[in-house]
C-alpha cells in the first residue's frame, strides 16, 4: 500500500482494487497505517483519499540507517586541488 501511495494520493477503492482481500481486512490495514502515522486520510465526497506521509517515513528510515552507524560519521570534505603549475620556458 505504501508503495502505491508513493505514486500519489489514492482513494480507498483504488487501493482496495489492488489487493485480493476483504473490505474489513483493508480497513484494518488502513487503521494500522494511520495509527503508525504513515498515511493521512481525507474525506472527499463519498470517498476517502489516502496520502503518504513522507516526512514520517523519512525519519523512520533515517533512524533505521543511523542505528547501523551509517551516516553518523562526519563528512570529510575533499582536499582542495592545487592549481596546475604554469610551465616556464
Amino acid at each position: 500500500m505504501l508503495l502505491l501511495l508513493r505514486g500519489g494520493p489514492m482513494s480507498a477503492g483504488e487501493l482496495s482494487d489492488q489487493f485480493d482481500v476483504s473490505k474489513p481486512t483493508m480497513s484494518a490495514h488502513f487503521a494500522v497505517l494511520k495509527e503508525a502515522d504513515l498515511i493521512h486520510a481525507e474525506k472527499s465526497g463519498k470517498s476517502i483519499i489516502y496520502h503518504l506521509k513522507l516526512s514520517v517515513l523519512e525519519e523512520a528510515l533515517l533512524g533505521f540507517v543511523h542505528s547501523f552507524g551509517v551516516g553518523s560519521e562526519p563528512e570529510t570534505p575533499p582536499a582542495p586541488k592545487s592549481a596546475p603549475k604554469a610551465e616556464t620556458a
